[in-house]
């Protein structure tokens, strides 16, 4: 009679692979919960892209294991926002199953025992063609997309629902608010970084002929002055008639070079010399520049940076949009204390819900900066003072209802509560970002 070897017990039963993974799972089933701890090349070459560097987080998808890459680590891929937020959302692409199967896993080298890895989620088959590394992208963008459709229009119109949604559990037809954020957040600075460029260099453009133009008036003022002397005392009299007519005709052409920068439309017009003056934004600009330094400022760091951003306004945008680009993460730990505030006393409200609360609220923002950013290309300021207006403490007020069950007075004094302390914060945060940006 055969012994049981020592690794078997007699009333036990031999170990085989089969079909089924953990806790009587389907094995597609593990393969699709392990192959959320995976994230692609993509991900990863974007992450050391933009040096944003973020801890690890456990993600309990297998116990006693840790994930590869946490949701934060994600926030590399921001170059890609549509495979980001299919990454963060755990996405399925699909894959082919190879025709001659591998012994072993290439990443962990377990054995195999169907078309995933039981113990990695590692697909068996390895695809190394560009073609499928295209379809990988395309897939992750349509992915997202699909998702999106159904929670931006209730992220604008219904945010408190779609937020208390969230919270109770509804999730697979919305988009997670941390991947959300950082497609808003990729959004909103690719959006920037054409119109401001386009504005900056036109605002750039129009101080310059401003400045020649405002040289050429005071050459002409001052050969005005030089030919009634000259009448006066009756000597070289043309030699300064021809310096006045050449300065005029100089003058003439310096205003219409500005007319045709600030309204092409009104060039040779009488009614637009007045646009060629600088405006207040310029004037203090200006000033700043060149006024001297004050030994005695009470904050004499954030005296030279505002000095420094008034000399070079172009460079000073260009820094403070990539620093504000890449802690945009700090308007979240630094709201959460102030949510707390406004719900200490209810013990069914947890940090995690003000979290959930702070992200889909910050996401709504920046799509309403984004939209903001269109508008003033057409010079549309009436309709950019009246969204920032009413659009926030609007979202605010609806968010706060239906996320807390509030009711209309106790959402009312908090939106106003939180209006205040979000431009609190949003002063500190530039500040601080203008600080480290700009020296």
């Amino acid at each position: 009679m055969a012994r049981p070897t020592p690794s078997q017990h007699p009333h036990q039963k031999p170990l085989r692979l089969s079909a089924r993974g953990s806790d009587s799972r389907p094995l597609a089933v593990d393969a699709e919960l392990a192959r959320t701890r995976l994230r692609e090349p993509i991900a990863v070459f974007a992450s050391i892209y933009l040096n944003i560097q973020a801890p690890c987080c456990t993600i309990s998808h297998f116990p006693g294991e840790r994930c590869a890459m946490s949701d934060l680590k994600a926030a590399g891929a921001l170059t890609m926002a549509g495979v980001t937020a299919s990454e963060i959302e755990g996405d399925n692409t699909p894959q082919r199953t190879s025709a001659a199967p591998i012994a072993n896993c290439a990443n962990c080298q377990a054995p195999l025992g169907g078309a995933f890895c039981q113990a990695c989620g590692q697909s068996a088959h390895i695809h190394h063609s560009l073609l499928h590394l295209a379809e990988e992208v395309m897939h992750g963008i349509l992915h997202f997309d699909a998702k999106a459709w159904k929670t931006l229009p209730l992220l604008v119109a219904f945010p408190g629902r779609l937020t208390r949604r969230y919270i109770d559990g509804q999730r697979k037809n919305y988009v997670s608010p941390l991947a959300l954020f950082l497609f808003m957040v990729f959004l909103t600075f690719f959006v920037t970084s054409f119109g401001s460029g386009q504005l900056l260099s036109r605002d750039a453009n129009i101080a310059s002929l401003t400045n020649h133009a405002a040289s050429a008036k005071l050459r002409v003022e001052r050969n005005e002055q030089a030919l009634a002397e000259a009448r006066k005392a009756n000597t070289g009299v043309a030699g300064v008639e021809k310096a006045l007519a050449v300065s005029r005709k100089l003058q003439h052409e310096a205003e219409q070079r500005l007319l045709y920068v600030v309204s092409p439309e009104k060039v040779n017009s009488e009614e637009a010399i007045e646009l060629r003056e600088p405006g207040w934004f310029d004037k203090t600009l200006s000033k700043i520049a060149s006024s001297p330094p004050n030994p005695d400022a009470d904050f004499p760091e954030l005296e030279k940076s505002f000095r420094h951003a008034a000399e070079n306004p172009e460079l000073a945008f260009y820094k403070l949009k990539n620093t504000i680009y890449k802690f945009s993460f700090l308007l979240i730990p630094i709201s959460l204390p102030f949510m707390w505030l406004m719900f200490f006393w209810k013990r069914d409200v947890t940090m995690y819900q003000h979290a959930v609360f702070v992200l889909y609220s910050l996401c709504f923002m920046s799509l309403l900066f984004t939209v903001l950013i269109p508008l003033s290309i057409l010079n549309q300021g009436w309709l950019i003072g009246l969204l920032v207006c009413l659009a926030p403490p609007l979202h605010m007020f609806l968010q706060l209802r239906g996320t807390y069950n509030l009711g209309k007075w106790g959402a009312l004094w908090r939106t106003c509560m939180l209006l205040v302390v979000a431009n609190i914060v949003f002063c500190v945060f530039i500040v601080l970002v203008l600080m480290k940006s700009v020296h």
